[in-house]
């Protein structure tokens, strides 16, 4: 039983420990949580993944993530955009995504309302709410789940027209894309390049 301190792992390595349940977490939490992601495209996937993320867990977006690039066309802004009726329709049918009539709706708006900001703009915004790093978290307990940067990022994106960006979803966009770096303090990730 873990006190929220960092765990060894399979390879006796320390992570933080909700990345030792399964295969698919230590692969995740070692190669791409908490590393910095930009590009309005990059950025579009990972916000649009962590809103199907709201109320569930985040195994079940990531074992399907190939499948919601698939169907959300590499999550290419313009392309996405441009989807029609029939696209969405053909979204609620599709068993390898969450089929969610309210998060696919807002994915699709979102897309639309992106596509008519200038490229770079949606980087620019979210880099522009990362925090001054402060001291690394020792344990699960350390680590907030909404902080008032989160919450100023939430509303700046609403604030431009987007939607499912609540400041916990917020935060959680912050520590995939690496605004903030939540590996613990002894976690061997916290110190890769």
């Amino acid at each position: 039983m873990s006190d929220g301190a960092a765990l060894a792992g399979p390879d006796g390595a320390l992570r933080c420990p909700w990345a030792l349940s399964t295969e698919d977490y230590v692969a995740y939490h070692d190669e791409e949580w908490g590393r910095p992601v930009h590009g309005d495209d990059a950025l579009f996937e990972r916000l649009s993944l962590e809103a199907f993320q709201s109320g569930l867990s985040w195994i079940t977006i990531l074992r399907r993530r190939e499948g919601f690039r698939t169907a959300f066309a590499g999550f290419k802004i313009t392309d996405v955009a441009a989807f029609t009726d029939a696209d969405r329709d053909r979204l609620l049918a599709d068993a390898g995504i969450i089929r969610n009539r309210a998060k696919i709706d807002a994915t699709l708006a979102n897309a639309r309302v992106l596509a008519e900001w200038t490229p770079g703009d949606l980087d620019a915004l979210i880099w522009s709410h990362a925090p001054t790093p402060g001291p690394a978290p020792k344990t699960l307990a350390d680590v907030p789940a909404v902080t008032d940067d989160s919450t100023a990022l939430s509303k700046a994106l609403k604030k431009r027209g987007l939607r499912f960006v609540g400041p916990t979803t917020a935060y959680a966009l912050m520590q995939a894309c690496g605004l903030v770096d939540d590996h613990l303090q002894t976690c061997v990730a916290r110190s890769a390049p």
